[in-house]
């Protein structure tokens, strides 16, 4: 089914595999992930992932064919989106979060589709989502967490500019901001001083503003430990070019931390 474009939310195709049966969604974006988001799914089909959420992938427009659809559904997915419009990981995650209000749930998940996060902690985020936090961020980077391979250059970053900028901006100890590994409530989503469905987040700006903004208006937000591993002796799995890309985060950064992206 197509969903045309609307104020907010990019043009996408919908695949259908299940109608909801779960009270919570994980949201998976990716593009062109090959068998990184092949093994990942069947690391989630070997954990009953699918027993706890609706598996729903946010596709970019692969052309590589992982998103074969005969072996999503095998692999427990309950639905592919496909958007057909502008827009990176900011516009797919628009496009999963609509799809999620359209349906109902309770709360939303994301998780990375390179394999380098443990999808089978999907049950903490739950379990903090039903405790009543808003805003659950996953961390390798407290008791319980594990950070394997962590190129060095990204273990700085984090470390000494964007989870300190994050916090600053937050007014709350965050320490794995970058990090797509987190659940919001749909009490956040839904508030109308969040309003995550505007054409301003194209890119990684969503991930910023919501990183922070919970805390902001006063809701309730915690980490739970999760593990990031890096392959080993690989190239590192990333959408993000080392110039531009990161001189694009410095600014979604300082955008953030001077509310830029808040409603007024």
């Amino acid at each position: 089914m197509i969903y045309y474009r609307q104020n907010g939310v990019p043009q996408f195709e919908s695949t259908e595999f299940n109608n909801k049966t779960k009270d919570y969604c994980l949201l998976i974006p990716i593009i062109n992930e090959g068998d990184r988001i092949i093994n990942e799914l069947k690391r989630a089909k070997y954990n009953n992932v699918s027993d706890l959420v609706d598996i729903i992938i946010c596709d970019g427009g692969s052309t590589d064919g992982c998103t074969e659809i005969t072996r999503l559904k095998s692999l427990g997915v309950n639905t592919l989106l496909v958007k057909q419009d502008v827009g990176k990981q900011g516009a797919q995650f628009r496009m999963g979060i609509w799809f999620a209000f359209e349906r109902g749930y309770k709360g939303i998940i994301t998780i990375d589709g390179n394999n380098k996060d443990s999808i089978e902690d999907v049950y903490k985020f739950i379990d903090k989502l039903e405790e009543g936090y808003d805003f659950i961020q996953g961390s390798r980077f407290i008791k319980g967490g594990k950070a394997i391979n962590t190129p060095i250059i990204r273990y700085l970053s984090v470390k000494l500019l964007h989870a300190p900028v994050i916090s600053l901006t937050a007014k709350h100890r965050f320490t794995d901001t970058t990090n797509a590994y987190r659940a919001y409530s749909m009490k956040y989503l839904k508030d109308k001083r969040v309003q995550p469905l505007r054409d301003i987040f194209q890119t990684y700006e969503l991930l910023a503003y919501l990183s922070s903004r919970a805390t902001q208006i006063g809701l309730k937000a915690c980490e739970v430990p999760v593990t990031r591993a890096y392959p080993k002796n690989e190239k590192t799995p990333t959408k993000i070019s080392f110039f531009k890309g990161n001189s694009d985060l410095l600014k979604i950064l300082f955008n953030n931390w001077m509310g830029k992206y808040n409603i007024i």
